[in-house]
């Protein structure tokens, strides 16, 4: 097995219960507050008591400003693919692209026959779904369609619209026929724990790789997505475990099934930035000493220049920091959009205006939580792991580093009063001269945390970026 290196995503997989339709909401807005990349809903209309799929994930689409949504997974035989491609495409257009599509080939075959739907065997399923897989990627490259199947047919179909995005599809999968059709033409392949726990996921693995090379294609670009439950040990077990996913079996994308907020928070706040982190850090390892033997190491003293390598630890380090300065500027641009509104509303009050301020106020302060908590999670791992390992190998180093900690919890005070003045942002009527108030007391404390935290990191890229080179991470 191995990692494919493919970009880390976490997700929210909650009960569609009808009876609690409002709880579903706002824990979909709460993912998105907290910093997750996805929404997935299951999809089984013949249940009495869930929400219709689609229409659920339409309103999560229509509260959310950036998280992507997706059903997990579709049930084929109940969702006729010209209509499925069409209400994907149509959620495209309406959320900016932000759907992805999850299909199952159909179960609970009683369910779907009482509501309509063909019993079909293993083989008939099989066939039906690449019959749509690749009817749907036609729909959504526009133009006239025809298409003759066993099971689903198009005959010069105008397709429209034509979605923003490459809406990539999902198929869940764990039989042989499944996975190797999966193999062939998925974009991302979802197991569940469950149906299949980790143990059982090196051999699905391999019968999935296989049949991607049989097809001509990278086993990299089937993306690889796991639905997980809670893990029932510490932060850090969790934490290990979905690393040690991500850097031996090439799980890259984690959707975590829970209906209780608490949970929801913990896998966001302390599960997912430390996975992060040390699947970066283990990765910049492996790049610095492939098998073949060691990488060669250049050493300097300086911060980074174009022209002038850096050690792949250091240049990891870099990068981080580098992502960190950019955010902080999208923030600074959130923020001048933030303001414009506030001077629109007070311009020419409306309800319109009003309530695009607001939405405007609520994108600042989900965005900014993420980007408190990415910032805390960095530090945290490195006074709890690399600093450490950096005291130890390299002791003289003790002065820098206790500088860099006690900066630390300097910025985290900052953090917080950003956070506070956020908060009050957020909750304020977005009216009169508190409004205006509120608004100039993120801008401040946005300007206090921006100095302190840039001269920060580049004291730290001065001070470590040699050390790094020589010692890692540990």
């Amino acid at each position: 097995m191995t990692d494919y290196v493919q970009e880390l995503e976490f997700g929210l997989f909650p009960t569609p219960r009808a009876d609690r339709a409002e709880e579903v909401l706002a824990l979909a807005q709460l993912a998105e507050v907290l910093g997750l990349d996805l929404v997935s809903v299951q999809d089984h209309p013949y249940q009495a008591t869930y929400l219709d799929t689609w229409t659920l994930l339409s309103v999560i689409g229509a509260r959310t400003t950036s998280i992507k949504v997706s059903p997990n997974v579709a049930s084929l035989p109940l969702r006729p693919p010209v209509m499925l491609a069409k209400a994907a495409a149509s959620l495209d257009v309406l959320t900016g692209g932000r759907v992805e599509m999850g299909l199952g080939a159909g179960a609970f075959w009683d369910g779907i026959v009482a509501a309509g739907g063909p019993r079909r065997t293993p083989g008939e399923a099989v066939a039906a779904l690449e019959e749509a897989v690749r009817l749907m990627k036609g729909l959504w490259a526009g133009g006239s369609i025809r298409s003759e199947g066993e099971h689903y047919s198009a005959h010069g179909l105008h397709a429209g619209p034509v979605p923003p995005h490459d809406i990539p599809i999902w198929i869940g999968s764990y039989k042989p026929k499944m996975l190797r059709l999966t193999g062939r033409l998925a974009d991302g392949w979802v197991p569940s724990m469950g149906y299949a726990d980790p143990p059982a996921l090196p051999a699905l693995i391999e019968v999935l790789d296989e049949a991607a090379v049989g097809a001509g294609r990278d086993p990299a670009a089937i993306k690889r997505i796991y639905n997980i439950t809670p893990h029932p040990g510490s932060t850090a077990d969790w934490a290990e475990q979905l690393a040690t996913l991500a850097l031996e079996l090439g799980m890259s994308t984690f959707i975590l099934g829970t209906d209780d907020a608490t949970t929801l928070r913990r896998f966001a706040d302390e599960v997912v930035p430390t996975v992060k982190e040390v699947v970066d850090i283990e990765r910049a390892r492996r790049a610095a000493t492939p098998d073949d033997g060691p990488a060669p190491v250049n050493i300097r003293e300086e911060s980074p220049t174009e022209d002038e390598p850096v050690n792949p630890a250091g240049q990891h380090l870099v990068d981080i920091h580098d992502h960190l300065r950019s955010e902080l500027e999208s923030i600074r641009q959130i923020l001048e959009q933030v303001s414009t509104g506030h001077l629109t509303v007070g311009a020419a009050r409306n309800a319109v205006n009003t309530m695009t301020m607001r939405q405007n106020n609520w994108t600042l302060g989900a965005y900014c939580e993420s980007y408190c908590r990415i910032v805390t999670g960095h530090h945290t791992l490195e006074d709890r792991s690399v600093f450490p390992h950096l005291r130890q190998a390299q002791p003289d180093l003790a002065p820098v580093l206790d500088r860099l900690q006690s900066e630390h919890e300097v910025i985290h005070q900052l953090l917080d009063d950003f956070d506070r003045a956020l908060v009050r942002l957020v909750t304020d009527d977005g009216t009169g001269q508190s409004g205006r108030d509120a608004l100039e007391a993120v801008r401040l404390s946005l300007d206090s945390l921006s100095d302190q935290l840039l001269e920060h990191l580049a004291y730290e890229e001065s001070q470590l970026v040699e050390p790094l080179g020589r010692h890692g991470f540990g």
